[in-house]
């Protein structure tokens, strides 16, 4: 039996029969871009009189379609300002979408902006217990989790320091360390894979490792080796579309062309 609700153009459901983790289908994105400043209510009226607008939309998806399995890892390549991350981004229900419809099956975990609500005046242990809260633990489950948290992060000598005297490296090996506790059916990366020193990318790579087959990811990145370190498919996105999708070298060899 499933569940479902609708959120917008955004779907959410609860399907164990179904092999799909992710539909989207038509799936567009425009944003709204001032073109001169109305100043005051009088101008603004005078301005629709005259029938200005005073914004032009700014198309940044045009009609994606696509399909994720479950348990595949996907590979999202393109460069800056492709809609890469807008896909992104609607797919974790930051965005919602203009056109189009995007169907979600189990729940998602985004690892998109590391470290969002941690507090500089507040210790490291302090910014743990409330940064898992924002994830949704309980105080007595972060209790259980704090240990691993600190060791993973390598942390132990600076946890009642200031988030403040931390260097930005420190920040975010602390903030992915928290993030890798919320589980969930999809985890979403954007240019996660490339956090922290060498020494602690290699740990996050083991660790995204140990979940590749069991775990649904879909992976937002520059890097064509961890997309053909990684990835089962990937998919290029230009101009707002789909250019390339297929096996991962076959992405990343249509990639590297873009830039020859």
């Amino acid at each position: 039996m499933s569940e479902k609700r609708t959120i917008g153009k955004r779907i959410e459901i609860c399907d164990n029969k179904s092999n799909s983790a992710i539909i989207a289908r038509g799936l567009s994105k425009s944003f709204r871009l001032p073109t001169e400043r109305a100043w005051g209510l009088k101008q603004t009226l005078f301005n629709r009189l005259r029938g200005i607008k005073g914004y032009r939309d700014q198309k940044v998806l045009d009609g994606i379609d696509l399909e994720i399995k479950k348990g595949e890892f996907v590979g999202i390549v393109g460069r800056n300002g492709s809609g890469k991350s807008t896909l992104l981004k609607l797919l974790a229900g930051i965005y919602y979408p203009s056109a189009g419809e995007i169907t979600i099956n189990g729940s998602l975990v985004p690892f998109i902006e590391l470290g969002v609500g941690f507090n500089m005046e507040l210790s490291g242990r302090e910014n743990v217990y409330l940064n898992g809260a924002i994830l949704g633990f309980s105080n007595s489950e972060i209790d259980a989790m704090y240990d691993d948290i600190v060791k993973f992060a390598e942390l132990g000598d600076f946890m009642d320091q200031k988030l403040k005297n931390y260097s930005s490296g420190m920040q975010v090996r602390l903030a992915f360390s928290i993030a890798i506790r919320a589980k969930g059916d999809i985890l979403i990366l954007d240019e996660v894979l490339a956090v922290g020193d060498a020494e602690f990318q290699n740990k996050c790579n083991d660790y995204f490792e140990s979940l590749h087959g069991n775990q649904t990811m879909i992976l937002v990145t520059h890097s064509m080796d961890n997309v053909k370190k990684f990835c089962d498919r990937a998919i290029m996105i230009e101009n707002g579309k789909i250019a390339c999708e297929g096996k991962p070298e076959k992405v990343a060899k249509a990639y590297e062309k873009l830039w020859s």
